[in-house]
């Protein structure tokens, strides 16, 4: 590699850095042809996983001192409206190992940590009714939990221990898409907090060894205390969208569209309440995205089967078990549960029976099995640049362009929107009776200008047409009302 050119060995190497570097860059296991490099995610000789060559530990301990200090700061400064320069703010502090009058002594190597519109992501905080200390005590009290399962992205995610945020690395480009997203997700969810996007509570850099390691702070979708017997992740689209023998043979995989479509034939079924607030979530959902020329966002889904758990219980002659319900009062955000993000019971006031539902949405598949849902929309932070478009054009010019999953936003958006509302969600005709033993579906009753939408404000099972996100764009406003 030293023997040729500089401008040819930039060319063909991997880690697109200069000479010196690349030359000693180690393999991902820190022996030669041993182990797996996933974008800037590798394994170091001791088995410990890194990223941009910095140990998992390492980061874990800078995130930590880093939001620790950051956040503190805050609050000794006073609370005000936000300004539309808050989303361009960055604030910077170097912890030297051996500590500062600013920052404590730490045995990492020493860093920079920067915070990015520190004030807008207060808000975004208190939106969501997570307060400073809590904030602090979920990320910093308690070692972080590294995800075993982080997927094909090469990104590495942590979770807190309370189960309330997941924080994961993130691309120099989708930071920087992210921060240009601000003001209109601002607005967006200043309109309306209930929503199945990410609810994103900050943005930090560690800048460490010459690199930046760029991590966002979000909600966390699936809870660990309650088990996902299945696990999807769905763009609408068929083209390789099959999960890999690899991930199959894993204890938590991952499944994809086309296995959805032949696992579960029947979709999953929800009471007619319930199915109209979640469609009508996506719907706006989508909308957002598309107004902003994102693509390629996957709906995550999580499936807790409760008859399947209480079939497992009772082989294992106990009543306890790894399904243990998650205790409401350690819940921290508003809007987090998936039956909140669609229904926004925290707000109103409503009686969501979370004992019951642990947060999950509940549904039945085809065999008429109890269900849990957990949903969210996730990698929302891909903008359709020329990357993308050159994508999907060379993959439309060998497959059928309609089912690659890279395709421009409208059209991304509307196939989509339809694939959950028609293939993965489906209408009962009626909502059944409650039986003994079985999740009560109920849709709060919610009053005033802020509310969520009530039953009888959704669309009812005659408005079919409703359901078409084209349509969407030309809504009547109340004035048409009548019409």
């Amino acid at each position: 590699c030293l023997s040729l050119s500089s401008k040819r060995c930039k060319s063909s190497c991997p880690h697109n850095t200069n000479l010196s570097l690349c030359h000693q860059m180690p393999s991902s296991s820190g022996q030669p042809g041993q182990g797996k490099k996933i974008g800037h995610r590798g394994v170091d000789a001791s088995g410990e996983t890194t990223y941009k060559k910095t140990t998992s530990s390492a980061l874990k301990g800078a995130i930590q001192l880093g939001i620790g200090y950051t956040v503190g700061n805050l609050s000794s400064k006073p609370e005000r409206d936000v300004l539309m320069q808050d989303f361009y703010v960055v604030e910077s502090i170097f912890f030297p190992s051996e500590g500062s009058n600013l920052t404590p002594a730490h045995h990492f190597p020493d860093f920079r940590f920067k915070t990015y519109a520190p004030v807008a992501f207060r808000y975004f905080r208190e939106l969501f009714g997570i307060r400073p200390d809590d904030y602090l005590y979920s990320l910093c009290n308690e070692p972080l939990i590294e995800l075993s399962n982080p997927g094909a992205s090469g990104s590495v995610f942590y979770l807190t221990k309370d189960d309330e945020f997941i924080i994961k690395t993130v691309m120099h480009k989708e930071a920087e898409f992210l921060q240009k997203l601000l003001p209109g997700y601002y607005m967006n969810l200043n309109q309306n907090p209930r929503t199945l996007l990410p609810k994103f509570f900050g943005l930090y850099c560690v800048q460490s060894g010459g690199k930046n390691i760029r991590v966002v702070v979000m909600n966390n979708v699936l809870p660990r205390v309650v088990r996902m017997h299945l696990k999807y992740d769905l763009k609408g689209s068929t083209y390789k969208r099959r999960a890999s023998k690899k991930e199959r043979e894993k204890a938590k995989p991952t499944f994809k569209d086309l296995d959805f479509m032949q696992d579960l034939q029947d979709g999953l079924m929800l009471d007619q309440d319930t199915y109209n607030a979640l469609v009508k979530t996506l719907q706006r959902d989508c909308l957002v995205l598309e107004s902003f020329k994102i693509m390629d966002y996957s709906l995550l889904l999580g499936v807790h089967n409760m008859d399947q758990a209480e079939r497992e219980r009772q082989m294992e002659g106990s009543q306890g078990g790894s399904d243990e319900k998650r205790p409401v009062a350690q819940q921290k955000a508003l809007y987090s549960t998936a039956m909140e993000s669609i229904q926004g019971g925290a707000a109103c006031g409503g009686s969501i029976d979370t004992d019951e539902t642990m947060g999950g949405i509940p549904a039945v598949n085809g065999k008429g099995e109890r269900l849990l849902l957990y949903i969210g929309i996730i990698d929302i932070l891909q903008s359709y640049r020329l990357i993308k478009k050159l994508e999907h054009t060379w993959k439309a010019l060998v497959h059928d362009g309609d089912t690659v999953s890279v395709h421009r936003p409208g059209f991304y958006a509307d196939r989509f929107f339809k694939f959950m509302s028609s293939t993965v969600f489906k209408k009962t005709l009626k909502s059944s009776p409650s039986k003994k033993g079985r999740v009560s579906l109920m849709v709060p009753k919610c009053s005033g200008p802020g509310a969520a939408w009530s039953a009888s404000q959704l669309p009812c099972e005659r408005d079919e047409n409703i359901y078409d996100l084209r349509g969407a764009r030309s809504f009547p406003t109340l004035e048409d009302e009548g019409k």
